[in-house]
């Protein structure tokens, strides 16, 4: 069995290898290597047993109590990583926290089940020290950044312009939140910080020095996550693309992005409550009863006009490019036409803005 770096780990996930994390699935859960599957040696319980012994009676004792928990799950573990491999031609990479017992003793059983198997030296600690040097001293290229007022369609803009083969990194996809007060709504829990961290790695990485990627302009927290300094500095430097659209539009568009509004309607409560110090008392409580009449369009245009407008008016940048939309599926020749213009001139240069 052949043990490799991370970066030979991360050039050969690039070829079709499968990543396998060995570790507990609530250490999964907290952040892995993009691409990586789990087939955990120990699940939560067994690991915190074999923690304890190890602290009580010793690193000998710990090991025996592993493979004695382990044993019977060998087949198991085959059969998971057999049925992943489908349809791939391999290797596998195996690795843990630190490349130690747990990533040894699974690629172990893989090597010897016949299947081309290799160990990552470092684990995930490893790959957490790369993902961090690069947001220290990495270089991507240029972000070219979407500005506009809440419900202009930033978000559907750069889907958009990706499907027409532009270069894109969907902060709030990685995210998964909608950078707002009512931004989680409807959407799965947001992964964690490290994870995050690992995924935007995964998709600043690829920008070439010399070329440039696409964006939404953010501020340094999207829900609870926290863009790393030079990313959120890097989305600063750029003459904007500013999008403009008329309110109505913009009602329409917003409410599109909330399909299951009635479904959802005690989740907005709390969010309410939170900015209705910004709203005043009294408009709070209309726009509370707009929202248990199912109101929607009344509750999305105040919220707009009284709440996110006031807020956000201020992100409206000295370089910028208006582009304005007046329809919730509009044609993109003037937006193209401003990613352009904008690429001509290096970063921070005002040529061409307003």
């Amino acid at each position: 069995m052949q043990i490799i770096t991370i970066e030979q780990a991360l050039a050969l996930r690039e070829r079709g290898a499968l990543l396998v994390d060995a570790r507990s699935p609530a250490e999964f859960a907290e952040g892995t290597i993009p691409g990586a599957i789990n087939i955990p040696i120990f699940d939560d319980a067994e690991r915190a047993r074999v923690g304890t012994l190890y602290k009580i009676e010793g690193k000998n004792k710990a090991k025996r109590l592993g493979v004695e928990l382990v044993a019977p799950k060998i087949p198991g573990l085959i059969d998971q990583v057999e049925a992943a491999m489908e349809g791939r031609k391999g290797p596998v990479l195996v690795f843990c926290w630190r490349g130690g017992m747990r990533s040894f003793a699974l690629a172990t059983f893989f090597d010897l089940a016949g299947i081309p198997t290799m160990q990552i030296a470092g684990g995930h600690k490893a790959f957490r020290a790369l993902v961090r040097d690069f947001f220290t001293q990495g270089e991507w290229g240029r972000l070219l950044v979407l500005r506009g007022l809440t419900g202009v369609g930033k978000t559907r803009l750069l889907k958009m312009l990706q499907k027409e083969g532009y270069p894109v990194v969907d902060l709030e996809g990685l995210a998964n939140h909608r950078g707002s007060a009512f931004g989680n709504l409807g959407l799965e829990p947001q992964p964690s910080q490290t994870y995050f961290e690992a995924l935007l790695w995964d998709e600043m990485r690829r920008i070439p020095v010399d070329g440039y990627a696409l964006a939404e302009g953010e501020s340094k927290h999207i829900g609870r996550l926290i863009l790393p300094a030079r990313v959120y500095s890097a989305l600063q430097v750029e003459t904007s693309l500013w999008i403009e659209a008329p309110i109505e539009t913009r009602v329409r568009i917003t409410l599109d992005d909330y399909p299951a509004r009635d479904e959802l309607k005690k989740d907005f409560l709390r969010p309410l409550a939170l900015i209705r110090p910004r709203l005043g008392g009294e408009n709070h409580d209309r726009l509370l009863g707009y929202l248990e009449a199912g109101r929607w369009e009344d509750l999305t245009r105040e919220l707009m006009l009284l709440y996110y407008d006031p807020l956000y008016r201020h992100t409206c940048p000295e370089r910028r490019i208006t582009v304005t939309i007046a329809e919730a599926e509009p044609d993109l020749t003037t937006l193209k036409k401003a990613i352009a213009q904008i690429r001509k001139h290096p970063p921070g240069d005002p040529a061409g803005a307003e």
